[in-house]
């Protein structure tokens, strides 16, 4: 968990040194050839890279603050199965979608993360936890709302897609535990 926050800030600074050109290189996904080997090191590598200090920082403040806890509830290999099925989701949707520039930065992980952390505490297999649906309401409504009002460089789709991972992936361990 440590090691992603690692990994993405070495992500960061190579394409400060590089004056973006990692960051197109392998910390982005976009539109490209399937035949490029570099697409699919960019389909999962879009969740280590980050546009700017401010980027980074707001997607590892949270990634820091609840990863460790879910890490240390799913176990390392869980965690990083989150991670992964993320980034592929998210990357797949995102080139599918048309007019879409580059995707990157960790806020679809930190999403699953947080709606992953709000059916944790689930003691039952049969019912939703209200605060999954809270949870859901106010994050991904808010996503939906911002989607639809606002005209910015950020990716509420992924935003969406991380989430609903977290959650679907919550309450099928939680199940399986019952």
């Amino acid at each position: 968990m440590l090691s992603f926050a690692l990994v993405s800030g070495l992500a960061l600074a190579a394409n400060i040194i590089t004056n973006g050109l990692a960051n197109r290189l392998f910390f982005s996904v976009y539109k490209g050839s399937f035949t490029d080997p570099l697409f699919y090191v960019r389909l999962f590598g879009h969740v280590l890279g980050h546009a700017n200090l401010e980027h980074y920082t707001g997607n590892m403040i949270l990634f820091l603050l609840v990863g460790p806890l879910l890490e240390e509830k799913y176990g390392s290999q869980r965690f990083l199965s989150i991670i992964a099925i993320v980034a592929l989701v998210t990357g797949l949707v995102h080139i599918f979608l048309p007019g879409r520039s580059a995707l990157l930065g960790a806020s679809g992980v930190d999403f699953a993360l947080i709606l992953l952390a709000s059916v944790t505490g689930s003691h039952s297999s049969n019912a939703i936890p209200l605060t999954l649906i809270i949870v859901a309401i106010i994050y991904i409504g808010q996503q939906v709302y911002q989607g639809l009002t606002t005209a910015d460089n950020i990716s509420q789709v992924t935003h969406i897609i991380g989430g609903s991972i977290g959650a679907v992936y919550g309450m099928a361990v939680q199940r399986g535990k019952h």
